[in-house]
């Protein structure tokens, strides 16, 4: 990730902080169910919540565990968590800023890599993958949440539109056969995939990202002249209300 891509996307997350540490949507799901039931009763030492965002997994995973480092890109983001797990009592919480493409941990260092709903902003997928991997120990569990794409081309296209004109920082929301195919080419082998559907409120959906009214509208505009199988896709409701696939990768 280029410096200028790190600071663009410092900036955008920054005065956005203590809005995703309150999101409903991030702070409750059957997926943080899943980390918190794959973690727990392994004894593990420290773990990385990589693009740890508002910190919802570090607060599962930290009384599961002896130590959670919280690693984001946005400084504003990690003194959100601080802040936080302090006021939960959580003190084996750490932060550390540093992009996923680049950590700053030796090889080996974590006994389990969690990370959700965050590689949709990473520049390079596969070389936050390889970071990853890297400072994982060998035979340790990561686990990988993240909204994924459709494989139909349009409703691909449709839903990379509307995450962009919603979050200028997004990059992609990629298949589960991308997924997939990057995981097993930096290293990683699979114990399973399980998949949710969510539920989005569009208020608090573009709320949450302080998106302009401007493009609140066009949103709207496309989702009210998309075609009748992308209505019946995602679901879409009057109100502008829809739902995305939310895929979890467990590795061992």
């Amino acid at each position: 990730m280029s410096t200028d891509t790190q600071t663009y996307a410092s900036q955008h997350y920054g005065p956005l902080a203590n809005d995703y540490v309150q999101s409903t949507v991030h702070s409750s799901g059957i997926d943080l169910d899943l980390i918190e039931h794959h973690i727990a009763g392994r004894g593990l030492g420290t773990v990385l919540d990589l693009g740890c965002g508002g910190g919802h997994v570090s607060y599962r995973a930290a009384p599961l565990v002896r130590g959670v480092v919280a690693c984001d890109i946005t400084q504003t983001m990690l003194d959100a968590v601080h802040v936080e797990a302090q006021k939960r009592g959580l003190r084996n919480i750490t932060t550390c800023q540093a992009a996923a493409e680049k950590l700053p941990f030796p090889t080996a260092s974590f006994d389990a890599v969690l990370c959700r709903f965050t590689a949709h902003h990473w520049l390079d997928l596969e070389a936050g993958l390889r970071e990853a991997r890297r400072v994982l120990k060998p035979d340790h569990p990561a686990i990988f949440v993240d909204v994924t794409a459709p494989a139909n081309t349009l409703a691909d296209s449709w839903l990379q539109t509307i995450e962009l004109l919603r979050d200028l920082s997004h990059v992609r929301d990629y298949s589960v056969h991308e997924w997939v195919s990057a995981l097993e080419r930096t290293g990683f082998s699979f114990s399973g995939i399980k998949h949710h559907i969510l539920q989005m409120e569009f208020s608090s959906w573009t709320s949450r990202s302080k998106t302009p009214n401007r493009r609140k509208d066009i949103i709207h505009e496309i989702q009210k002249k998309s075609p009748e199988f992308i209505q019946n896709y995602f679901s879409i409701k009057d109100n502008g209300d829809f739902n995305l696939k939310v895929s979890s990768f467990i590795l061992e």
